[in-house]
């Protein structure tokens, strides 16, 4: 499954290609009745309450269900992260990342490799392009 969510919904992100292959959508409240197209192709989620109030979308039928959702406020998530700090509970175990020890099997000759890494820990993302600019490469190295 994927969730395709946004803050607000333009055709410059959600074009008809993208829409075509997301047969099922939600809609949650929105400002307009334009984004409301934008999402369901349909009016009718500018109407919508807020607070979990949803319009449904599905594959397998003609009209749109309004529905509601979960809404849980950030006061009770801070209250159910308090409670299980406060809890403590059992000795956890370590978990490890997925990627360890993936670079012990990396080519380790690769000057650049260090470099990379570097980079992509002090941007916090990657790409190829990324790497490109910051360390002077062609695409294929990157």
């Amino acid at each position: 499954h994927l969730i395709l969510a946004t803050q607000r919904p333009s055709t410059d992100v959600i074009t008809g290609l993208i829409k075509a292959n997301f047969p099922t959508r939600i809609a949650f409240a929105v400002t307009s009745q334009v984004d409301s197209r934008v999402i369901l192709d349909s009016p009718g989620a500018e109407r919508l309450l807020g607070r979990g109030d949803m319009l449904l979308m599905r594959s397998d039928a003609g009209k749109l269900q309004r529905v509601q959702g979960c809404f849980v406020t950030d006061e009770e998530i801070a209250n159910v992260v308090r409670f299980w700090k406060e809890a403590g509970g059992g000795a956890t175990q370590p978990v490890s990342a997925p990627w360890a020890g993936i670079l012990d099997q990396l080519d380790n000759r690769d000057e650049l490799l260090q470099d990379a890494i570097d980079a992509i820990r002090g941007m916090r993302t990657c790409s190829a392009s990324m790497l490109q600019r910051k360390l002077n490469i062609g695409y294929p190295k990157a």
